[in-house]
């Protein structure tokens, strides 16, 4: 649709705002703090001014159709409302959808930011071409989103695809859930950091003074660091069982891995590769395709900006 629109990924600590064109590229950026603390009016005055920041960029003529807004879960995207989000407290049950609108008075589009991250990479990214897939997001926690036949599967309470609490270890540590052996606990951003502290112990090296994140683990990996790269191996092969699991389940074979931790590439990705088969029926395994965004951390965005021009028709 030849339309301008705005997405905005609003996270725990920070916004991003993006100015997307006609053709889906982003043109212009904002960045603003969360302070979720100041409360839901304080934030969308703050938005509004982004906003409008934005909209004072294009040319005679030209205006903004629509916003699209993402946040972690669990949202209520039919009313446009957050639930209770544990990283954003200030903003619990903030119709900002509503809120915003008023604002700006333009129609506003929320949703789960997995779910917009997916439809980025579906619509534009690694999934182009593809009927069904499954967004991955690896970072401070893991989560999915499924699409089958170009729709967002939802289940019942708009909660599927929190995959990060499929149990991989009956035995393992325990979750920030609640639960043991979580697929968290092996592959989130702040269990990477912790196992990562752990290995250097053992090994008679001295761990960093502040804990590192799950992105700069990654980052070591990369770099060369043998112990990080051990701790990114465990934490791929977690992630094979848990799309083996996924693919055994749902048929899909198609799995797009994003986020902070999927930077590693294929130190991540080649053990889940090779895992898979050992988790999943061969003529189910064969068909398995695990690939890296094509994104960036752009997905939320651009996907943000997809619903933006579906104005509720979804």
């Amino acid at each position: 649709m030849d339309e301008w629109v705005i997405g905005i990924d609003l996270g725990g600590t920070k916004v991003e705002l993006g100015l997307v064109d006609p053709h889906n590229c982003i043109v212009a950026r904002r960045r603003i703090p969360t302070h979720d603390h100041e409360g839901p009016a304080r934030l969308v005055t703050r938005l509004a001014q982004s906003v409008a920041e934005l909209t004072a960029t294009l040319s005679s003529g030209e205006r903004i159709a629509g916003i699209g807004l993402c946040c972690p879960g669990p949202v209520d995207q039919r009313n446009g409302v957050l639930l209770d989000p544990p990283n954003i407290p200030g903003l619990h049950h903030a119709p900002l959808a509503a809120l915003l609108t008023e604002a700006t008075g333009l129609p506003v589009q929320l949703e789960h930011d997995a779910k917009a991250a997916g439809l980025g990479d579906f619509h534009y990214g690694a999934g182009q071409g593809e009927s069904s897939m499954v967004y991955i997001v690896v970072g401070t926690g893991v989560g999915a989103a499924i699409l089958h036949e170009g729709q967002l599967f939802r289940g019942l309470h708009n909660f599927a695809g929190e995959i990060g609490h499929i149990t991989l270890d009956r035995d393992g540590e325990r979750c920030s859930c609640g639960n043991y052996g979580c697929v968290e606990t092996f592959l989130s951003g702040p269990r990477l950091a912790q196992r990562y502290g752990r290995l250097l112990a053992q090994e008679g090296r001295f761990a960093p003074a502040v804990l590192l994140s799950g992105e700069q683990v990654a980052a070591l990996a990369v770099s060369g660091d043998p112990a990080a790269q051990q701790v990114l191996t465990e934490a791929g092969e977690a992630l094979g069982a848990a799309v083996a699991t996924l693919a055994m389940i749902l048929s899909i074979d198609r799995y797009v891995i994003g986020g902070s931790v999927a930077k590693a590439g294929d130190l991540l990705l080649e053990p889940a590769r090779r895992a898979v088969p050992h988790h999943a029926f061969a003529s189910i395994a064969a068909h398995v395709q695990i690939v890296a965004t094509a994104l960036e951390d752009d997905g939320p965005l651009l996907g943000c900006a997809w619903l933006a021009r579906q104005r509720g028709e979804l």
